[in-house]
């Protein structure tokens, strides 16, 4: 450390000026972006970077900015945030894997692996204050410990969150949306009902974009004794795969079980969510609307995915059948990216994250209304992820893909009896609307891989063409 990390509100207003610098971090980005996993937009080229606006958070030597920038890729412009770090001396060692630029002889670097920096926003949580334009607040009843340091979670893809000792995880949303983001929104909801499987919100950042209130990090309780439920599920298959001669149901490792309480767990918070906030009823015409954003996103893969065409009549037929789904059907806020990397499994059950919805959708679509069903489907196509991650990349061999579909067959039908059991209705009754939203989610996933990762491609094809010669069977 280089001395006490002195808050910008004790500075004179001049010496809190760095448009020069915000310039060149910005004139740096479009070679930076596409190598940062939580950077959406690695399917076409940045040409352009704009700086929206920048608050100095802490000033001098360290420095902490942070920044929004508007990112430009052809006719597509979208919002990012980023905390950019600077040190003239005793530079840490993160700040080599993550350098953006270099200016006046200082190193700037995203500063999210920089414990000295971040704790910054853990104190300015606690202390309750407004930072140059940004304002940090804790929640009603939330008594926040000062002078944490944090580490940044890995694994995340389209946020980065810090882990503050072993108390509270911040989540930094890094592509902004004005207003508050869902995430903070139903959290809030669901503590307010009570409900068991989330973690309690503490705390929250907002700054302004496109003149409204906008939420930038949302502060959560920390479980020490959480699993990720991506891991259990993945460990399970692979240890069936290790012996295939092995049932799934004699399994030491089975995770169906596990899955029966996961679908319980979802039901109660669809319930809880139907309790705090409400439902409506779609009509024929909001039936018709769903399956026209369907067969345009149909349209839109299929431009882009060469590979999808041999599937396209069948996905229209089955998006088309939903137009015949007896009305009204009972819509509510729902997950809507739910999959069993937004799941953590503690001594006490199943806990669901990451409320922001599907990140490709545009607002307006993410906040909408949707059937519960839409995240039971989301889970139904995590279980075939699940299952045939472990055959990406190798030879065809039909004994291990038996095993695997063998694996998504009983886990899935496990989550849909968990979830009946507490819903008092059984997802799978309803046929050809479920079947319509997983349908729509593959192809969503097909999007997905191949801009991100072309070798997994063969997973959602292969999922369209099990659940079409199901329903035509």
């Amino acid at each position: 450390m280089s001395g006490p990390l002195e808050p910008v509100d004790s500075l004179e207003p001049g010496e809190r000026s760095h448009e020069a610098t915000v310039e060149a971090i910005a004139a740096a980005l479009p070679q930076w972006l596409p190598s940062q996993r939580w950077f959406a937009g690695k399917d076409r080229e940045v040409t352009g970077v704009r700086p929206l606006t920048w608050s100095t958070i802490l000033d001098g030597d360290p420095l902490l900015l942070h920044l929004v920038v508007e990112v430009e890729q052809d006719d597509r412009a979208e919002p990012y945030q980023l905390l950019v770090g600077s040190r003239r001396s005793e530079v840490p060692d993160v700040a080599s894997s993550v350098t953006i630029v270099d200016v006046d002889g200082a190193t700037f670097y995203e500063a999210c692996g920089d414990a000295d920096l971040t704790s910054a926003l853990l104190d300015s949580m606690a202390d309750g204050t407004l930072v140059d334009g940004l304002h940090f607040e804790s929640e009603p009843g939330a008594e926040l410990a000062r002078g944490l340091r944090a580490h940044p979670i890995t694994t995340e893809q389209s946020n980065t969150s810090l882990v503050y000792g072993s108390q509270y995880i911040l989540k930094l949303f890094r592509k902004l949306s004005p207003g508050v983001n869902k995430d903070l929104l139903l959290h809030r909801a669901l503590r307010e009902v009570g409900s068991q499987h989330i973690a309690e919100p503490l705390g929250s950042i907002s700054g302004t974009l496109a003149g409204e209130p906008t939420t930038i990090g949302m502060l959560q309780r920390f479980m020490t004794d959480a699993v990720d439920g991506w891991v259990m599920a993945t460990t399970s298959v692979r240890d069936l795969m290790a012996d295939p001669s092995v049932a799934p149901e004699e399994l030491g490792g089975d995770f169906a079980g596990e899955a029966s309480r996961l679908g319980a767990a979802v039901a109660d918070v669809h319930a809880d969510l139907r309790t705090a906030l409400g439902t409506e009823d779609a009509d024929a015409d909001e039936l018709e609307r769903t399956v026209q954003v369907m067969l345009d996103r149909l349209d839109r893969v299929a431009a882009d995915v060469p590979e999808l065409a041999p599937h396209v009549p069948g996905l229209r037929d089955a998006f088309d059948a939903m137009r015949h789904h007896p009305v009204p059907v009972e819509m509510q806020y729902v997950h809507g990216d739910l999959h069993l990397g937004q799941v953590l499994r503690t001594l006490g059950g199943w806990l669901i994250l990451d409320f922001e919805g599907e990140p490709a959708a545009s607002v307006a679509e993410r906040s909408r209304l949707r059937s519960a069903l839409r995240d039971v489907a989301g889970m139904l196509r995590s279980f075939d992820y699940a299952a045939q991650q472990l055959l990406v990349g190798r030879p065809d061999d039909p004994i291990l893909t038996d095993v695997a579909m063998s694996w998504a067959h009983r886990n899935r039908e496990a989550f849909c009896d968990g979830y009946a059991e507490v819903a008092g209705s059984d997802p799978r009754d309803a046929a050809v609307l479920l079947r319509a939203l997983e349908l729509d989610k593959a192809v969503y996933e097909v999007s997905y891989e191949h801009a991100n990762r072309p070798d997994w491609l063969s997973v959602p094809l292969a999922s369209i063409e099990r659940i079409m010669t199901e329903g035509s069977s």
